[in-house]
């Protein structure tokens, strides 16, 4: 299916020179959520394998008896995860409206330091373009490192 035409209209319409663009309205990324079946093996491939501090653990506000955890991510951004104990939630899938892969900006020190600690995990990754790397995290959550600078995507400025 070639879609060029109708992405060259969007683009036409919808997309402005850098020099044009009004600053965004938001600050940054405040914490994506996410939810995980076991807190602390969560704790473990994020600190461990991906080398992502946590920086705080409570119950959430929401679901009593549910545990809240963050972990810094970089530049003031954090990835958190909920337990939803009790609520039989199944397993990961991608759904319409859903999480399809969330992409986090590493250097290529560290892109190469979790290629090195996923393998002797024995995560499956997928490399592409040589600085991207696909993988799941334990409950299936589909996560790319990129060693492309942030605002940046196999050589082209995105942001």
């Amino acid at each position: 299916m070639d879609r060029t035409a109708e992405w060259d209209v969007l683009r036409a319409e919808h997309l402005r020179p850098k020099a044009d663009r009004p600053a965004s309205t938001a600050r940054g990324v405040h914490h994506v959520a996410l939810l995980c079946a076991d807190v602390e093996r969560t704790i473990r491939f994020y600190q461990e394998v991906l080398g992502f501090p946590l920086t705080d653990l409570f119950e959430n506000r929401d679901y009593r008896g549910s545990t809240h955890f963050f972990f810094d991510i970089g530049h003031g951004n954090a990835l958190a995860f909920f337990d939803l104990p009790g609520l039989d939630l199944g397993p990961y899938a991608e759904v319409l409206g859903g999480l399809h892969h969330l992409a986090i900006s590493v250097t290529p020190e560290q892109w190469a330091t979790a290629r090195s600690r996923l393998a002797d995990a024995e995560v499956d990754t997928d490399v592409v373009s040589g600085v991207s790397m696909y993988f799941r995290d334990p409950d299936g959550t589909r996560l790319e490192l990129l060693s492309d600078p942030l605002g940046e995507m196999y050589g082209n400025i995105v942001l």
